[in-house]
């Protein structure tokens, strides 16, 4: 098991995972342009036997860190590596003296929300129709030792 940074390689097993799980998936458009585009991003991919099993995107913003995306392939689910995902995204959050990480997940995604809890984030806000559909997003936080 290994986590290393996306390349643009990766972009076609990462959009078939994101289309695969997601009701408003992310194009291999806007991915490249979080790679090549976005200085404030970072892209990471969790592998398995040399297969990508899952992915997660960040946004390094002054002193915090946000979750952008996080997934594991469907066969995958329940066996921990989301939250090794997610251990990483900390560790590094960490590391680099982040006040904060931060995300928003729909309110109707309990999987999600209880992986994030178990990690400490605390639900703070919703937002009203964040996503395409009109469903409302919860804006949760994990406070650090920054």
């Amino acid at each position: 098991m290994s986590i290393r940074k996306m390349e643009l390689e990766d972009l076609r097993k990462v959009v078939e995972l994101e289309h695969a799980l997601f009701l408003s998936p992310w194009s291999e458009e806007d991915f490249s342009h979080e790679l090549k585009e976005n200085p404030m991003a970072g892209y990471y991919v969790l592998e398995k036997e040399n297969e990508i099993i899952g992915y997660i995107g960040l946004w390094f913003l002054g002193d915090q860190c946000q979750i952008t995306t996080i997934a594991t392939d469907q066969k995958y689910q329940g066996q921990g590596y989301a939250s090794q995902l997610m251990e990483y995204t900390l560790e590094k959050s960490e590391a680099l003296h982040y006040q904060n990480v931060n995300l928003e997940v729909r309110v109707s995604n309990v999987k999600a929300i209880a992986l994030y809890e178990k990690f400490g984030f605390k639900n703070v806000a919703i937002r009203k129709r964040y996503y395409s559909n009109g469903e409302d997003a919860h804006l949760m936080i994990k406070e650090l030792e920054g």
